[in-house]
């Protein structure tokens, strides 16, 4: 019997393209986290600078993690990252457990 839409592949090429990518964020870096109250008709937003680097496609990734871990909305504006709501403690918690311990 012949193999209908069967597709066979080897998963090692993608698992050894993911081990390549490097970390390269600095954690030693100063980060600065704060809460502000503008646009968006006066709602709060958490906002986090500083995180030592520029990489556009690693800030997204990490965006997308601590989003999932605060439990909120987010987005990616100049290489800083901000969060809906008042999320400072959270956002503490999630830096402290990636590796980044300067506040």
């Amino acid at each position: 019997m012949g193999k209908k839409n069967w597709i066979e592949f080897d998963n090692q090429e993608n698992q050894s393209q993911e081990t390549f990518k490097v970390d390269t964020f600095n954690k030693k870096s100063k980060i600065n986290i704060s809460k502000e109250k503008k646009g968006k008709k006066g709602k709060t937003i958490t906002i986090i600078k500083g995180l030592g680097t520029e990489n556009q496609i690693l800030l997204k990734e990490f965006l997308k993690k601590i989003k999932v871990f605060c439990g909120t909305g987010g987005t990616l504006i100049d290489s800083n990252i901000q969060l809906q709501g008042d999320m400072v403690s959270k956002s503490i918690e999630f830096l402290r457990k990636e590796g980044f311990h300067n506040f």
